[in-house]
């Protein structure tokens, strides 16, 4: 499969998906995008590890943020606080030095976790921004590595994952468990998806399924494959 269209930079078609953040830390690139984010799009702000005075909205925010994240109703808001965290990561190079620097309640734990959340690539965090996938349960997803983040994402969007169930499919994985069986302990198949189609686009699957000897999934991967 090849690189997802809506993923941060302009990735080579022959390259494997993205598994981090492309673009610079603190861009606002989702919560900067009025389809995504509606009328948050224009209130946006960009951390720039490099400016001071952004540095220092980036303290004030992260120490605001380590202080009201209970419930996290707003995902755009949680969103802001993770490119923060980012950002004083990135500037003071050690998460122990960007807690001192945010001060209040930011621990080094708190400040690891949701930087991991900024640095998930675009397709994951457009899915957070839009309340598809909880922050509470990105923060379990940026804890794996590679392919297992996006079928973990993804497992979420499909299959209604709870985020306890999530924290210990990524405890699982990170213990050694193939992320195809640590999903599969919850139910999870990995790639089944149901679809709706309209009539006639139905109707044609069937028919040219039919006509190949093949099953639907099959027409369905193959037309994928090649549009992908």
């Amino acid at each position: 499969m090849t690189a997802d269209r809506s993923d941060d930079g302009d990735d080579d078609a022959d390259e494997p998906l993205p598994i981090d953040r492309e673009s610079p830390v603190g861009q606002p690139v989702v919560r900067g995008d009025a389809e995504v984010t509606g009328q948050h799009a224009r209130e946006a702000v960009q951390f720039d590890p490099d400016d001071p005075e952004s540095l220092a909205d980036a303290a004030e925010t992260v120490r605001a943020f380590a202080e009201n994240t209970v419930g996290g109703e707003d995902n755009v808001y949680m969103l802001r606080g993770a490119a923060a965290c980012a950002a004083l990561v990135r500037s003071e190079g050690a998460y122990k030095a960007a807690a001192e620097r945010a001060g209040g309640e930011a621990t080094v734990a708190f400040i690891r976790k949701w930087a991991r959340v900024h640095d998930l690539p675009q397709s994951i965090r457009r899915h957070v921004a839009m309340g598809h996938v909880a922050p509470t349960a990105a923060k379990h997803v940026a804890r794996v590595s590679g392919n297992a983040r996006f079928l973990l994402a993804f497992a979420v969007l499909d299959d209604g994952l709870t985020v306890r169930e999530v924290r210990t499919i990524a405890s699982d994985v990170n213990s050694g468990t193939p992320v195809e069986a640590a999903l599969a302990n919850h139910g999870v198949t990995v790639g089944e998806l149901a679809l709706t189609l309209p009539p006639e686009v139905y109707q044609q699957l069937r028919r040219e399924a039919a006509l190949q000897s093949t099953d639907p999934d099959a027409v369905v991967e193959d037309a994928l494959d090649e549009y992908l």
